[in-house]
């Protein structure tokens, strides 16, 4: 096996902590990427991984060799690269995620175009509401809309994305239109509550106050739900009032599925950010594709 193939291998074994997993997602065998770690090991001379039976992890040795491997590699994607202009097609696998709501409504419509210019690159999109682990699941990079809570990541900022309070109207027909509020501490209107796991305690109304900080009000509501789509499709149905970037709301307010309300009481702007699990060794494929996403994502932050 090439010598690159193989540094490739260990440093995918390395980030996820399992030759299984690593394997899986470069398309081997697990003995192939077994195989290719004991001569990698054999050919410095050095142990790089200590095996377990339930968990792989680097060695002191192995630490130092995966942070100049990581580096190689990156310099060799540029090289390869080094005669291209910039908009030249990409070559290889790319593994990235991002929330549902955004892969389905902003993403997802402008990508033939991106791929149709690079056909070469093999692009893994992986769309969910929750918080992957980037590193364990072999991502290069994460799309993440609100506060990020791991500051062991580095992320690239791209701005905020304004939010809006939306119903039904036939929500409003039964319930009245909220103007303020009174009208929603007054015991009639109803939230559709998201939550990042079912039973947890519900944000309530978020705005911004007369001062300028976020605050937030307690409602009621009917339903917690855990993913976007059911979020939209619950304030659709008249189950509530919810708080969404207006991507996702543009097709229901054409078909008159939807309405805004309350627009001097709109929850704070979600901060996007670009995430990498590294400041440096960026391969060609992460940075065209994350300049690409900032220029999909502009028309939607904040002006």
């Amino acid at each position: 096996m090439h010598r690159i193939d193989a540094l490739q291998i260990f440093v995918r074994v390395a980030e996820m902590g399992s030759f299984t997993k690593a394997a899986t997602l470069l398309g081997l065998p697990k003995a192939t990427a077994s195989v290719a770690v004991r001569q990698l090991e054999a050919e410095v001379g050095v142990r790089l991984l200590h095996r377990t039976t339930r968990s792989v992890q680097l060695t002191t040795d192995g630490q130092a060799f995966y942070e100049r491997g990581t580096a190689l590699l990156t310099e060799v994607d540029d090289l390869h690269g080094l005669f291209r202009h910039d908009g030249a097609a990409l070559h290889g696998r790319l593994r990235v995620d991002m929330p549902t709501g955004t892969a389905n409504n902003i993403v997802i419509p402008a990508l033939p175009a991106f791929l149709a210019a690079h056909p070469g690159l093999e692009l893994q999109l992986g769309s969910t509401d929750r918080r992957v682990d980037m590193v364990q699941e072999g991502f290069d990079c994460v799309l993440r809309i609100g506060t990020l809570a791991d500051s062991s990541l580095v992320a690239h900022p791209l701005g905020a994305m304004p939010q809006h309070n939306y119903a039904s109207p036939d929500y409003l027909r039964r319930h009245g239109t909220p103007l303020g509020l009174d009208d929603l501490a007054g015991g009639v209107h109803r939230m559709v509550h998201y939550v990042s796991a079912l039973g947890a305690r519900p944000l309530g109304w978020e705005y911004t106050a007369d001062d300028g900080r976020a605050a937030t009000l307690a409602m009621p509501g009917a339903l917690q739900v855990t993913n976007v789509q059911a979020y939209e499709a619950a304030c659709v149905a008249g189950l509530g009032l919810i708080q969404a970037p207006r991507a996702g709301m543009q097709k229901h307010i054409a078909a008159g599925q939807l309405v805004e309300v309350l627009p001097g009481l709109r929850a704070p702007p979600l901060p996007v950010a670009l995430v990498v699990a590294h400041r440096r060794g960026l391969s060609r494929r992460v940075r065209v594709f994350m300049a690409w996403m900032r220029e999909v994502l502009a028309p939607w932050m904040q002006e």
